[in-house]
């Protein structure tokens, strides 16, 4: 009696950890939404200027047991500049069951910029390219087609704009939430 016991305990604990692991042997594709909140400053040659931003933005992308890649679209809004970056991400996960914590970078491009100079004085800031790091954590809930993940993220984009007079980069700098759903 004690053997059978003994004998069904092991056999539920190798199917519980080996059963998910089988189960995501395939990619999922997921798409989903981003909120930021955090802040940038673009430096000058004669001054820096640093100001409160907000990000929103789209994600579509597959999801491999350890890694992720995803296209981005991120529009940041802040008092004196309008931003829309588009990025491609990739991502290293730890294969944890709930909480997975994370590391990313990813590459892309600014385009259709602005930045506001004064009340009566706006540039349209050059296309250019973008570096950005994330860092975070997933909450995978096992029945629920969403994941959530809370994650810190720095961009950097060089020679954002640039004149006879100056030239500026942005570094930016946020915490955000991204709501994915899992197809």
């Amino acid at each position: 009696m004690k053997s059978k016991t003994l004998g069904f305990f092991a056999l539920a604990s190798v199917l519980s950890v080996s059963a998910p692991a089988y189960s995501n042997m395939l990619f999922d594709v997921y798409a989903g939404g981003t909120y930021g909140i955090g802040g940038y400053t673009l430096f000058m040659d004669s001054d820096d200027v640093s100001k409160s931003v907000q990000s929103y933005g789209a994600v579509l992308g597959m999801d491999i047991p350890m890694f992720r890649i995803e296209v981005e679209y991120n529009h940041i809004a802040a008092d004196n500049a309008d931003l829309n970056l588009g990025l491609i991400n990739a991502y290293f996960k730890l294969p944890t069951p709930v909480v997975k914590p994370y590391i990313g970078v990813g590459i892309g491009s600014t385009f259709d910029s602005k930045y506001e100079v004064s009340n009566t004085m706006h540039v349209s800031l050059d296309d250019a390219m973008t570096y950005q790091g994330m860092l975070g954590v997933t909450l995978d809930i096992p029945v629920v087609p969403f994941n959530v993940d809370v994650e810190g993220r720095v961009l950097y984009a060089p020679d954002i704009y640039s004149d006879a007079y100056t030239s500026m980069d942005l570094l930016q700098y946020e915490g955000r939430v991204k709501l994915r759903y899992v197809f």
